[in-house]
C-alpha cells in the first residue's frame, strides 16, 4: 500500500509542476472569418495569442508589481506546494517500511506522517490556488457586465485539479495510517498498566 500511495502522490506531484510551464491556463477564440481565427491564451507568467496556421507569440508578464494580488496569491501557493510535495516525497522514501533508512518502526512512521502531511498540505494549496483560478475565470465568464475579452477555463488548471487531488488522497491516506502506528506508545504495556495502577 505504501509504495501505491507514493506513486499516487509522485503522479500527482508531477501533475501539479507540469501546469508551471502549460500555456493554456485560460484561452479564449475569436474570429470573425474562418480563415483570420485567433486563440488567446495565458496562464501564470505569459500572455500568448496564435493564428490560424499555428504561428504562436508569447509576452511574458513585463512587471510584477503591475499584476493583480490574486495572480500573487496563485503563484506562491502553487510554488509552495510544489516544495512541500518534495520534501514529502523526501520523507516518505526515509520513513517507509521497504526502504529500511530509518530507525524503528514508530520512528518510521512518524516521518512518513510527516511527508503525508507535506502532501496533504502542498495538495490543498495547489487545490485552493486552482479553484480560485477557475473560479475567476468562470465569474468574469458569466458576468454579463464584463466587457474585455472573455476566456475559458484551459487544461492547465484541469490538469492542476487532478494533480491536488491525488496529492490530498495520498497525503490523507499516508497521514492516517501512518499516524495511527506512530501514536503507538514505544514502551510495553505491562510497566504501563503497573504506573498508572499504583
Amino acid at each position: 500500500m505504501e509504495i501505491g500511495c507514493f506513486v499516487l502522490c509522485v503522479s500527482g506531484w508531477i501533475l501539479v509542476c507540469s501546469t508551471m510551464p502549460t500555456e493554456i491556463w485560460t484561452w479564449s477564440e475569436v474570429g470573425s472569418i474562418v480563415l483570420t481565427t485567433s486563440n488567446y491564451f495565458s496562464n501564470l507568467w505569459k500572455d500568448c495569442i496564435s493564428d490560424s496556421t499555428g504561428v504562436s507569440d508569447c509576452k511574458g508578464i513585463p512587471s510584477m508589481l503591475a499584476l493583480n494580488w490574486d495572480i500573487h496569491m496563485c503563484r506562491a501557493l502553487i510554488i509552495i506546494a510544489i516544495i512541500l510535495s518534495f520534501f514529502g516525497s523526501i520523507l516518505v522514501l526515509v520513513g517507509m517500511k521497504c526502504t529500511k533508512i530509518g530507525g524503528t518502526e514508530i520512528v518510521n512512521a512518524r516521518v512518513t506522517f510527516a511527508g503525508g502531511m507535506n502532501y496533504l498540505i502542498g495538495g490543498m494549496s495547489s487545490m485552493v490556488a486552482f479553484s480560485y483560478y477557475g473560479n475567476k475565470i468562470r465569474a468574469e465568464f458569466q458576468d454579463p457586465s464584463y466587457v474585455a475579452q472573455k476566456f475559458e477555463i484551459g487544461v492547465g488548471v484541469f490538469v492542476g485539479w487532478g494533480g491536488s487531488t491525488l496529492l490530498v488522497v495520498g497525503g490523507l491516506i499516508y497521514s492516517i495510517f501512518a499516524g495511527r502506528e506512530g501514536c503507538q506508545s514505544r514502551y510495553d504495556p505491562k510497566i504501563y498498566w503497573f504506573f498508572t495502577h499504583l
